[in-house]
């Protein structure tokens, strides 16, 4: 190697040490009463309310920078052969106009059944107690939908602490099929709940959420009440 490749890499390396000795990793693990994805329920082996999950992830920021990289999973039971979602993100965020904005890629990755797999971008802008999430399909399929690519989810979500330690939370997302996918009509789903935060990270939340349509395995997606108990690490 050269001397002048031997200088490149060590420049670099110092501009990078700021950025990694910033950097903050955290951790959450929770458990919940029912996953509900969009509306729809995650686990199709069950006609009951009651189908827990056991969910958890990480994510890694890089500083000061905006930029993040993180991971997100969760049991699950609709793809024959896989008992897994394992997510996979990155993003940058930053502050423009008085606006918090979030620019970013996810995968859904299912490991034992990869036809469900999918990979969206998103954007989203945050102001006071409000966000709005666009997120775009780019991947071929959309959880097992062949012709996917370019279905569409908004949801618009509302956070507000209420008292001390509660916060009120609501949203209501539409998913937008691509014109590609037949005999699947589009859908609203909502969530209306709160959080009570009990400190050192433990959170509990209960929430009533559905959608308005059946989804592709013909069950009708019924309000649900849905409690989650969270650590964050």
């Amino acid at each position: 190697m050269s001397r002048a490749w031997i200088k490149t890499i060590g420049v670099a390396f110092a501009a990078a040490l700021p950025m990694l000795a910033s950097a903050q990793l955290t951790a959450n693990v929770s458990l919940t009463s029912n996953y509900k994805f969009r509306g729809q329920d995650q686990d199709a082996s069950r006609t009951k309310a009651f189908k827990p999950a056991l969910q958890g992830g990480f994510d890694y920021s890089f500083g000061d920078t905006g930029w993040y990289v993180g991971n997100w999973n969760s049991s699950v039971d609709w793809v024959p052969g896989n008992s897994l979602e394992s997510d996979f993100y990155a993003g940058y965020k930053f502050e423009g106009g008085g606006v918090a904005w979030d620019l970013g890629a996810l995968t859904y990755v299912y490991p034992g059944g990869k036809v469900a797999n999918t990979t969206e971008i998103y954007a989203a802008a945050g102001f006071g107690p409000l966000t709005a999430k666009y997120s775009h399909t780019v991947s071929k399929r959309y959880f097992g939908f062949d012709g996917g690519r370019n279905t569409g989810y908004f949801n618009l979500a509302f956070a507000q602490e209420v008292a001390p330690k509660v916060t009120f939370k609501a949203s209501v997302g539409y998913t937008r099929f691509s014109s590609d996918v037949e005999g699947t009509p589009n859908y609203a789903d909502y969530s209306v709940g709160g959080a009570y935060d009990f400190g050192d990270g433990l959170s509990l939340g209960a929430a009533v959420v559905g959608a308005n349509k059946k989804n592709h395995f013909g069950f009708v997606n019924k309000n649900r009440f849905v409690v989650s108990l969270t650590k964050a690490l």
